[in-house]
């Protein structure tokens, strides 16, 4: 089951709350209701919601101008908004995005594609809440320091704010992975860094660049994506691109972040011995970040559950990697993962999935 996330429904009609409250209950979600737009905005203030499903035609105050003000107030603007509607027409939806809307669902409601949009978008707000953990830190840090150091972090703010920018920008899409799993391999990465050498500063942007290495999976179709066995060959060339996918996304930012995260999201599946994609890679030219992140994310599916796999024991998983040592994955970057390996099992430990 995923973490307990808050949603809020919005909408006139009982029976349209009763129905996508059973179709999200069964996911482990803490599901909060409201019958008109007032209702709603006082919901939100109180329960400090995750998600709001929202409806568009309501009477007094109707879904456009509740997302209106949502989204203007700093406090609730990176709130998602899925816009739940029996409208189908272009200028509908275009006055949707034009107030903050961050997907659209179409009345009748499918069960798998609301399932499957909720777990993106929740997964998005859950990295922006991550940044913005980050950005508290340096900002407590910041007033003990010089100007100089003060016009620095406004500078990293900025940078900050254009990731969380660009990665809302995937809300309409979605991915079968929890948000702990991103703690996992990020966390992975930034200990493997500093037992290899690389210093607090190289570990520290492996750590918020790290979460970004699958983002171009929202670019794969749901039925690939979420396939609950093996893909065909077919299926897996279309697979295969979602790193192509993500390096685009992240192509041409300003942040260090950013820029770090594209080389890790294009190189990730890259292996030591060539055979890897996208571009067959071999050695030393595959960057350290990408081998990195590599072994961190494969250790992490080997023992996560999958829509097609069951999650290995940790033993099977370990003796994996070691078999792949020289051959899928770099040889120093194995013996530094070893090392530590029981630093690696404390932080599978402390961002475990929640059942």
């Amino acid at each position: 089951m995923p973490d307990s996330k808050r949603i809020l429904i919005v909408d006139d009609e009982d029976i349209n709350l009763k129905l996508l409250e059973a179709m999200l209950h069964p996911m482990g979600y803490t599901i909060y209701k409201a019958k008109n737009g007032k209702e709603a905005l006082r919901r939100v203030k109180e329960n400090n919601v995750d998600l709001i499903l929202l409806d568009i035609m309501m009477p007094e105050m109707n879904g456009y101008e509740v997302a209106k003000i949502l989204k203007e107030d700093e406090d609730t603007r990176l709130i998602p908004i899925v816009m739940v509607t029996a409208l189908s027409d272009l200028e509908s939806r275009v006055k949707a995005l034009e107030v903050g809307a961050d997907d659209f669902l179409s009345k009748p409601v499918d069960k798998t594609e609301l399932r499957a949009r909720v777990r993106s978008l929740l997964k998005v707000k859950e990295y922006n809440d991550h940044m913005k953990e980050y950005q508290k830190r340096l900002e407590e840090e910041v007033k003990e320091r010089t100007k100089e150091l003060r016009k620095a972090f406004e500078k990293i703010k900025r940078l900050s704010l254009d990731t969380i920018y660009r990665l809302s920008k995937a809300a309409e899409y979605k991915d079968e992975e929890t948000g702990q799993h991103i703690k996992r391999v990020s966390n992975y990465a930034a200990a493997i860094a500093k037992e290899m050498g690389l210093g607090d500063k190289v570990a520290e942007a492996l750590l918020y660049a790290t979460p970004m290495h699958d983002i171009g999976k929202i670019g794969i179709p749901d039925h690939i994506l979420l396939k609950p066995g093996r893909l065909t060959p077919e299926e897996f060339e279309i697979m295969k691109r979602h790193t192509l996918i993500g390096a685009e996304i992240l192509h041409g930012a300003e942040s260090g972040f950013l820029k770090l995260g594209e080389i890790i999201a294009l190189t990730h599946h890259e292996r030591w011995d060539g055979k890897g994609y996208p571009r067959g890679l071999k050695g030393r030219e595959i960057p350290l970040a990408g081998r990195i992140v590599a072994i961190s994310d494969v250790f992490d599916a080997l023992i996560s559950r999958r829509p097609y796999k069951e999650p290995y024991p940790v033993e099977k998983s370990l003796k994996i990697i070691r078999e792949e040592r020289g051959s899928h994955f770099d040889p120093e970057v194995v013996d530094a993962f070893f090392k530590i390996i029981d630093q690696i099992l404390s932080i599978k430990d402390r961002y475990r999935d929640k059942d």
